[in-house]
């Protein structure tokens, strides 16, 4: 499935349209996996980067409690933290923080993904261009776009962080579990 996935999205004109369709397809099925480790398993096994980049971006998108319009993108990202709640519901009893620290786990492969998308690796910089045209852009060794939205501060990214310490202090009134902590400090 994954490998038919990510050449459903290889093979269109526009990579960036088509995994859109896709992930507007297999969003409700996301939303009604049962287990953390079965959707954990289904996000990482994906093939496509960008499709996972667009399947995470419309489950934060789903738990905003006030949408953004930003194109994805490092400021998105950010948005993502300091507005998004619980990602999903679960259908055991999990304490409070673990569904916390799912979000934050997913957070964090959003980030790497859209790194890998935008940034990473020569060949996979221009995962949003069609193959053919990628070909040309890495032959003549273009530098991928980036968006004005990508352009953050360290200061925006401490103030978003201790943004989400505080929303998550009033949910749990407790100290963190070093999970948490962990996670904060690694997407930081």
């Amino acid at each position: 499935l994954q490998r038919m996935l990510s050449i459903a999205v290889e093979v269109d004109k526009s990579p960036n349209c088509s995994s859109c369709k896709i992930a507007d397809v297999l969003f409700p099925f996301i939303l009604n996996i049962p287990l953390r480790s079965q959707r954990e398993a289904f996000l990482h096994t994906m093939e496509s980067h960008l499709l996972r980049c667009k399947l995470l971006e419309l489950l934060f998108q789903h738990s905003c409690d006030m949408p953004t319009t930003l194109p994805l993108s490092l400021a998105k990202i950010l948005y993502f933290l300091s507005h998004s709640s619980v990602v999903l519901q679960y259908q055991d009893e999990s304490a409070t923080w673990q569904r916390w620290d799912e979000m934050l786990h997913y957070l964090s492969l959003l980030l790497m993904s859209y790194q890998n998308v935008i940034l990473a690796f020569p060949l996979a910089e221009h995962l949003r261009s069609s193959l053919s045209d990628r070909m040309d852009l890495i032959i003549q060794k273009a530098k991928p776009k980036l968006q004005e939205s990508d352009d953050i501060s360290h200061l925006d990214v401490q103030v978003n962080i201790e943004d989400f310490i505080r929303r998550m202090q009033q949910v749990l009134g407790q100290p963190f579990p070093q999970q948490i902590m962990e996670k904060l400090c690694m997407l930081q």
